[in-house]
């Protein structure tokens, strides 16, 4: 991929995302009451993450700028990047975020896509140049890891769908966490559980890609799922049998970026994101691939055409803005 995460990109990315986390309205709650006293603003349900229209999205845009902070610590917005950790990565805050997922109607609350994020969150926190931000965060980071282990086993079937009850970049996120903080038995059990689910996958003929409210291609986080769970071997056996016509540039379908019509639709904008991602997963999944391996410079033209389809759309419209950039930073940052 020719675009590469420059100081410049990264200011203007941050800047982003400053504007946003913060900005409770419009908003859109997926909320359940259990009575009239639940009916709350979004801050006072999440005294945290109540920003960029949605929790998941608010999630994932602290995730992006405790990214470029640790990529870029002298960057122009270092200073409120840092200013906004130290106000809302607080332990009474969090604890407001604790409170509302011990909620019972909250057991399946942001499932998987937003618990994905917050452990990916905890991640990029952990051995950050303050503790303290991780350590706050740490409450809400074990119910989350809790909730993996208790839904985790019971989840017969994996979801394939292109949006955000996609179970293998839920797995794929929390893999990150698990390395990072030592939890082989986390680890185990997102390995455990792909190996189910996707095992014995193969010949993808990915036919229903893209759907028309698509971010992720249910194909390729599949496969990027896999690479970050198997061992390198068993991934590259398993791979040449799930997309075995990647040479012949098959299935068609995964190669040509999505075409959006209208941007000011938030569910149609979700297709600038899916060439986000798709070009995160093509380039993360070129790199276990030998340089000889027909495979590869295939995969790294369609990563390249997809990122530039999507990179020059994370600003403009607020359905697309309160969260593109974090998906064009994974794109970027995430591939090798």
């Amino acid at each position: 991929m020719t675009t590469r995460l420059t100081s410049e990109l990264a200011s203007r990315f941050a800047t982003i995302a400053l504007g946003h986390v913060t900005r409770e309205y419009p908003n859109h709650i997926l909320h359940g009451l259990e009575g009239p006293e639940d009916a709350k603003t979004p801050s006072e349900l999440h005294p945290v993450f109540y920003g960029s229209y949605d929790w998941h999205s608010c999630v994932h845009g602290y995730w992006m700028l405790a990214r470029l902070l640790r990529l870029y610590p002298e960057m122009p917005e270092a200073p409120a990047i840092r200013d906004l950790f130290a106000t809302m990565l607080v332990p009474e805050k969090v604890a407001g975020e604790c409170a509302y997922f011990d909620r019972p109607m909250a057991r399946g609350y942001e499932r998987p896509y937003g618990w994905g994020w917050l452990l990916k969150l905890a991640a990029e926190l952990h051995g950050h140049e303050d503790p303290a931000w991780a350590e706050a965060l740490s409450p809400l980071t074990e119910r989350i890891v809790q909730r993996f282990r208790d839904f985790l086993p019971l989840a017969t079937y994996p979801v394939r769908v292109g949006t955000h009850y996609n179970t293998a970049f839920a797995l794929r996120l929390a893999a990150d966490y698990a390395e990072t903080i030592g939890d082989d038995s986390l680890f185990d059990l997102l390995r455990a559980t792909a190996q189910r689910w996707y095992g014995s996958d193969t010949a993808c003929p990915a036919w229903g890609e893209p759907s028309g409210d698509d971010f992720l291609s249910p194909a390729l986080i599949e496969a990027e799922c896999m690479r970050r769970l198997l061992p390198a071997g068993e991934f590259a056996h398993w791979f040449d049998g799930f997309l075995p016509d990647i040479a012949a540039k098959q299935p068609r379908t995964l190669f040509a970026p999505a075409s959006v019509s209208d941007r000011s639709d938030g569910k149609i904008a979700h297709l600038d994101g899916l060439s986000l991602s798709r070009a995160w997963c093509w380039a993360s999944l070129a790199g276990t691939l030998p340089d000889t391996d027909p495979r590869r410079p295939v995969m790294i033209e369609a990563a390249h055409g997809h990122l530039e389809a999507g990179i020059a759309h994370v600003a403009g419209d607020y359905m697309g803005e309160h969260w593109l950039a974090s998906f064009a930073v994974l794109a970027l940052t995430e591939t090798e």
